[in-house]
Formats: C-alpha cells, structure tokens, sequence
C-alpha cells in the first residue's frame, strides 16, 4: 500500500521462496518489485544493512524477523550504521482523548538508559517533532512523582535533562519535570497539584523512564485509548521502521511516511550545520 501511495520504493530482502509464497497468500503482484535473496533472517539483516551502507536504500523496514535479529546487523561496530549519535525509538500516537498527536519515546530500544542515552533520547524526539512541523516541542520527563526524590533516579535523571537544555546542552525544544503523567497531559492535574510549567498540560513529546513504562504506556494507548501509531528508529545512518506483528497497515504505512519526513529533515540539518561550519 505505501507503495501504491508513492512514498516507497520496496527492495525485499530474505528467503525468495518465502517472499513469493507470502506475497501469492496476500495476492500481490511482485513484478514491479526488486528481491535480493538471502537464506536465513540473520543474513536478510546483514545484507539489508549493506545496502544502506553501500547507499542503495534510504531507510530499513522490520520484516518478519525479530527485532534483536535486525538491531544486532544495525549495532554491529565494523559492518553497521552507527554514527554519533545515540539510537532511539520514537511512537508517534494519534490518541482521540488528547489534544495533538504525542511522541512516546524511548518504548522499544533503550532498556535502562544513563543520562547520556537519556540526553541522545531527547535530542531524537525533538528533531523527529520538528520533521513534524512543531517550532518548540514541550517535552515531559515523566516520573511517578513531580518533586526530586533521591530514590527514584528518574526524577533526578529528569531535573539533570532540564538544566542541560537550560545550558544549551539540549536544543529544539522546552523540557520540563520530573512530571507523572497526569501532569503532562492534564492542564487540571497541573493546577490542582500547584505546578507551574510551560509544558504541564500540554506536552508534544513524553519522554518515559524506562523501557517497560514506555512500553505498557504505548499499549495502553493503542488497547484502551483506540490510539493510531507509528513508529521509527532514529539516531542510525538511515531510519529504521520497527514494525511489530500485531501492527496493522496504517501504523505501517504512517511509519513509511515518518522515514521520509525523517530524511528530509536529516538532510536540511546536516546542510545548516555545513553551512555553519563554512560561515
């Protein structure tokens, strides 16, 4: 369907037989498709990972492989598509109860990120909002509590992420918390527990303490919310489209749409920090 749309262009990498057999069981035509062969899924990977390396595809799409499957060929120090930058996963959430589409992040990757991956998690969110058309994202460092409390590190990871955006450390976009979440979202939890913010009630991005809480919190937005998602990995050479089995076709087609906003927006900020350096 992403296809038929015009965003992709699919190259299908892994088991030929296996490909034609799913694609005659779906009754799609793979004529007009290009197949690169590999035997095995931890070979589809690795071969899928040199072509974005050699330049041949713009982005990767999860197939019916695991995920440590293709992270492992995406990780790998010699052969991957590491770069400076930290990889993070980041849902994009259209929740009919909120405001606004909500970016959730990091729910896939990142099992127990330090501040510095916390750091690399924010920083990815934010350009991903502004792939998205939002100036100034309000991002909310989510905790079980609004106040620091030396026994929970994530409130404390949380007020060392907003002093770092205070310090330039972090750009794009205005943090706050520790925050719950009722505080995040709710204008009137806010002002019933006395919080003044610029991001309490209103947030674009919540940023999650953990993988687990980041998990259950995107679930029960697709289960209990009826919420539409999407989903990508930022932060490699290319994006990376984690699609999980249950996803149905418009959480994959919408991440096939995020991949290229994703990339056009790559490209406009390595050409203003060129431009910076040369000025």
């Amino acid at each position: 369907m992403a296809a038929q749309e015009g965003l992709i262009v699919p190259i299908l990498v892994g088991p030929e037989s296996k490909i034609r057999a799913a694609a005659e069981a779906a009754h799609i035509s793979l004529s007009n498709y290009e197949i690169v062969p590999a035997p095995y899924s931890h070979a589809a990977a690795a071969q899928a990972v040199a072509l974005a390396r050699e330049g041949k595809v713009d982005a990767l799409m999860k197939g019916s492989l695991h995920t440590d499957e293709l992270m492992s060929a995406v990780v790998d120090h010699e052969h991957g598509l590491r770069t400076d930058r930290r990889m993070s996963h980041v849902y994009v959430m259209d929740a009919p109860s909120y405001k606004w589409p909500l970016l959730i992040t990091d729910a896939a990757l990142n099992i127990a990120p330090s501040l510095t991956d916390k750091f690399y998690i924010c920083q990815n969110a934010i350009y991903l909002a502004h792939d998205l058309g939002l100036v100034e994202p309000k991002v909310a460092l989510l905790a079980a509590t609004e106040t620091v409390n030396e026994n929970m590190p994530a409130t404390i990871d949380a007020a060392a992420l907003c002093k770092m955006a205070e310090r330039g450390q972090i750009n794009g976009g205005i943090l706050d918390g520790p925050l719950a979440f009722d505080n995040a979202i709710s204008f009137e939890a806010a002002k019933i527990k006395g919080i003044v913010s610029a991001v309490a009630g209103q947030a674009d991005i919540l940023v999650v303490p953990c993988i687990e809480a980041g998990n259950m919190l995107a679930k029960e937005l697709d289960y209990l919310a009826a919420a539409e998602s999407a989903g990508i990995v930022l932060g490699a050479r290319v994006p990376i489209i984690l699609t999980s089995r249950a996803d149905n076709t418009c959480s994959r087609v919408v991440s096939a749409a995020l991949a290229i906003l994703t990339l056009a927006g790559e490209k406009a900020r390595l050409a203003a920090k060129n431009a910076t350096a040369i000025g």
